[in-house]
């Protein structure tokens, strides 16, 4: 019999459609939140209940909550909100603001009507106040928005905080802060899918230095769950995965492409001036940019982040980030997003590459 009913927002994200097939894997009766006139039908085939509804929008989220014709009680309920814009931009955008700060409190609201047994908010890193570089960043209860950096930042922050007042109040939620995601499975278009696309693709053929901690998203999806199951009430827990520089990224995916594509590298001072001619080049392309002043900014701040605590309460393992970038070049070619790719094949486990003598 299944014993919870999991209401997923965002489900045709990346992250909320990796946490609703591993769900369904397990047999579990997952409601998925979509956006009207989204195309579904890879939801559908996981046999997941679909609602069209908007975040933004409260009246449309109360089919969603509905659970009154269903064997379940409200104890029963576990909501698991994944829906928001992720940004890179730095410039105020009222859209991040209405959906991952309003949208949030419309879903909470929701929820605390229904008293829901369990409130999953996917928060990000970015929520986090950044520590001077040499620290270690660890979870936080208090989330003070001036003290973070761009308007995504500033909207996670605010919904973080918002969440924090109401488990005060006794709203049994809990926050989970992913670093950068990336892995198979994203027909988003997110940042870091299309910059590893456009590589392989030979459009991307500059990048600055810089490093940042990026996640698998199955490994993000693995943690949320866990968090659902058996997380503590009132708790944060961080998501990362494993920090790693541009120079070994691009040096792999080269290895995987089984091609010699060079890539320059420009100097940050040029890589700021033309930012903004990025951003018009993928705006014409119908495409998010991948990279942006604030972009560069975050590739070159302390992104050393602790996932222990997540190690700890909800046994979150990381895989390596050699593995993930592997599945992610292989769906790409397998769902014909890259041109003339001969993958390698290599063996599990996969190692950091050693550095090459100069």
């Amino acid at each position: 019999m299944m014993d919870k009913l999991y209401l997923v927002t965002g489900a045709n994200g990346h992250l909320g459609y990796t946490i609703a097939a591993m769900l369904r894997k397990q047999a579990k009766h997952v409601r998925g939140l979509i956006l009207p006139k989204d195309n579904a039908k890879r939801l559908q085939e996981l046999g997941v209940e679909l609602y069209e509804g908007d975040v933004t929008k409260p009246a449309s989220l109360i089919p969603f909550f509905q659970i009154s014709d269903t064997p379940f009680k409200s104890k029963d309920v576990i909501v698991i909100h994944t829906a928001g814009i992720v940004s890179i931009s730095q410039k105020k955008n009222t859209k991040i603001e209405a959906v991952n700060v309003y949208g949030t409190m419309n879903v909470v609201t929701e929820s605390i009507k229904q008293k829901v047994g369990r409130f999953i908010h996917v928060s990000s890193v970015h929520a986090i106040p950044e520590l001077q570089h040499g620290s270690i960043i660890r979870e936080v209860n208090h989330f003070p928005y001036q003290e973070v950096m761009g308007s995504y930042a500033q909207s996670k922050a605010k919904a973080s905080e918002f969440i924090m007042e109401k488990i005060k109040e006794g709203f049994p939620a809990i926050i989970c802060h992913p670093s950068g995601i990336i892995g198979p499975d994203d027909i988003g278009h997110g940042h870091m899918t299309m910059m590893i696309e456009d590589y392989l693709n030979g459009f991307l053929t500059s990048r600055v230095e810089g490093a940042y901690d990026f996640v698998d998203v199955r490994d993000v999806a693995k943690g949320i769950i866990s968090a659902a199951e058996i997380g503590h009430i009132g708790s944060c827990y961080i998501l990362s995965g494993t920090h790693i520089t541009l120079n070994e990224l691009f040096d792999k995916l080269k290895d995987f492409s089984g091609r010699k594509r060079k890539i320059h590298v420009l100097p940050r001072w040029f890589a700021k001036l033309s930012a903004p001619l990025a951003e018009v080049y993928y705006r014409l392309r119908g495409l998010p940019p991948i990279y942006s002043k604030y972009s560069l900014y975050t590739l070159s701040s302390n992104s050393h982040f602790s996932y222990e605590k997540a190690g700890k309460e909800l046994n979150y393992v990381v895989r390596p980030i050699y593995e993930t970038l592997k599945d992610t070049v292989t769906w790409l070619a397998d769902v014909n997003r890259v041109k003339r790719l001969r993958i390698k094949n290599f063996i599990q486990g996969l190692t950091p590459l050693k550095k090459k003598s100069r």
